[in-house]
């Protein structure tokens, strides 16, 4: 089998942190040898997230078994699943936000045995419905959970108390049509209904700096797709959460906004 050296488009920050949340781990678990050290098992770690590398490749790039490459990367995800935070504790930071931009994305996933679910219509795909919250810079703030891909964006985001929350801490949001009926702090653009006359011309106005402003939540999601093992997710839907939650707190302790 040929191999090439490659890089990973990440700091050493990020790969330290992660090396010494599983160093701290294997010290409270009094955990014997290993065949990688905590550096090399973090950065196994996240050239399967960042780059989207197959457990085949990591185990052959690494000398170890594929069942060993699968259980250190489920391992590295859980340790910092645990550290994300949950919506209250980013609301923390959310409220003090100019205006926050709120949208959701899917996330490709292969056919599952209860396809019905998870297959969206707007996208014609199956996957899974991820909630994100921006700044007013489109940098990534928040990412939820993750629902099957049949769930509309209102639906999901209400489930997850998003539009409770940013209405209690009375955050300006800005969110596309999708979240019509939010109400609450959430703003979304006129739309012209069936049967009904056609937008005015401040309506009009209104509805393209409404668009200029989301436009930048797209930023947020195409930073979180950066991530290359969220081009298409290979494992059980349910597994999808803790994925997400590791990159968020991967993301934050690459941009430098992680305290924990």
């Amino acid at each position: 089998m040929l191999s090439y050296p490659s890089t990973i488009t990440l700091s050493s920050r990020t790969l330290n942190h992660l090396a010494e949340r599983i160093r701290i781990h294997r010290q409270q678990r009094k955990s014997r040898w290993r065949r990688l050290t905590p550096g090399r098992q973090a950065l196994l770690a996240l050239a399967h997230l960042r780059n989207g590398d197959t457990y085949t490749r990591l185990a052959a790039g690494f000398q170890i078994g594929v069942t060993t490459a699968w259980r250190y990367v489920q391992e590295a995800i859980a340790l910092l699943s645990t550290a994300a935070d949950d919506l209250d504790t980013a609301m923390q930071r959310i409220r003090l936000l100019a205006y926050a931009i709120l949208d959701g994305t899917l996330i490709p996933i292969d056919r599952v045995a209860d396809q019905k679910p998870y297959y969206s219509g707007k996208h014609k795909r199956h996957g899974i419905n991820v909630q994100v919250i921006a700044d007013a810079a489109g940098r990534l703030v928040w990412a939820s959970g993750a629902l099957p891909g049949a769930t509309h964006d209102l639906t999901a985001a209400r489930s997850h108390g998003i539009i409770d929350a940013l209405t209690s801490a009375d955050v300006m949001t800005f969110a596309d049509k999708g979240y019509q009926g939010a109400r609450g702090s959430v703003r979304t653009p006129f739309k012209r209904r069936r049967f009904r006359p056609k937008l005015s011309r401040r309506q009009k106005a209104v509805n393209r700096a409404h668009a200029k402003i989301r436009a930048r939540g797209e930023r947020a999601i195409a930073t979180l797709k950066t991530w290359k093992i969220l081009a298409k997710l290979r494992c059980c839907p349910r597994r999808a959460t803790a994925i997400v939650q590791a990159i968020l707190v991967l993301h934050h302790v690459e941009a430098g906004h992680y305290a924990g």
